[in-house]
């Protein structure tokens, strides 16, 4: 009997071919084509390409717009970035973590509710969600009004366009992302792990420490990094909420896009930030793999 190879198409009932999984993956692959590949490829041309005049670029391989990069300037500006955005992500950390905690072990009613309601600020505009900080954060908003009133400040409340103003925002638009991970990593918990700890005489903070922190160490990485990667790209939050105070990555190369019309530079610029970011979810992977060793050695 001849065998079927994989890159064949088999006989379906109605006696007409069946095309092979392999071909379900041309619309995805055509689809990331166009519109990551190519654009990416076009970034890298700029990024080696160099300015001449007001907007014209000569193509080639040059190297001067990344060796711009490493000004003092510009550094500055990617350190500033990846501290906000690692004080977002320990912030999103810091408050997801209890929350998704009490979702998978206290919550037994109305979950699928309060998880709907940790969504709900997903249905609305990035924007609108930012402007509506704007007006909350303001000298003349709520927030300022009731501390006033309680006395507890004597002038208005002067947070807006600062980075407190931005880290407040940058961790109530990434928040569920963080909370997501977490969440199912600590619903999956076998909780007689927990249940054998305590027998051992391990109090509940110890247990915490040694057994639930560990094993879900996966759900805090993931969450972490789904929140870090997009907050070192943002750009629409520093600019409304931080303003001309915080100058970030993404608002650097909004500016030589947008404003210096130096697609060369912004683009050498973004590509810096990609590869920043392939480093990290390349330590990542490095950890999630020496965590699941880990684990499986525990367990055997």
């Amino acid at each position: 009997m001849a065998s079927v190879g994989r890159g064949d198409t088999k006989p379906g009932r109605s006696g007409s071919p069946v095309a092979e999984p392999r071909s379900l993956l041309i619309p995805a692959s055509v689809w990331y084509g166009v519109l990551l590949v190519v654009p990416l490829a076009i970034m890298v041309a700029y990024a080696f390409a160099r300015k001449e005049g007001f907007s014209t670029f000569i193509f080639g391989f040059n190297l001067e717009n990344w060796q711009r990069v490493w000004d003092p300037i510009y550094r500055r500006v990617f350190t500033n970035t990846f501290v906000l955005a690692l004080m977002g992500t320990v912030g999103c950390l810091l408050i997801g973590y209890p929350l998704a905690y009490w979702l998978a072990t206290r919550v037994r009613k109305h979950k699928t509710v309060i998880m709907l309601l940790v969504i709900v600020p997903f249905w609305t505009s990035l924007l609108v969600r930012t402007y509506a900080w704007v007006l909350i954060l303001s000298g003349e908003g709520p927030v300022s009004r009731f501390l006033e009133g309680a006395g507890l400040i004597s002038s208005p409340l002067g947070i807006l366009y600062t980075r407190n103003a931005v880290l407040v925002g940058l961790i109530y638009d990434y928040l569920p992302l963080m909370v997501f991970p977490l969440y199912v990593s600590l619903d999956r918990l076998d909780r007689r792990l927990l249940e054998a700890s305590r027998d051992l005489g391990a109090g509940r903070w110890r247990t915490f420490r040694g057994v639930t922190l560990p094993l879900t160490m996966p759900g805090i990485i993931t969450g972490s990094l789904l929140v870090f990667i997009p907050m070192m790209g943002e750009y629409v939050v520093p600019s409304i909420l931080g303003g001309a105070r915080s100058f970030t990555v993404g608002s650097l190369v909004a500016f030589q896009f947008l404003t210096s019309i130096n697609w060369a530079f912004g683009a050498a610029i973004s590509m810096t930030l990609i590869l920043l970011m392939l480093v990290i979810i390349f330590l990542y992977l490095k950890a999630i793999g020496r965590q699941v060793e880990t684990n499986v050695g525990a367990a055997l």
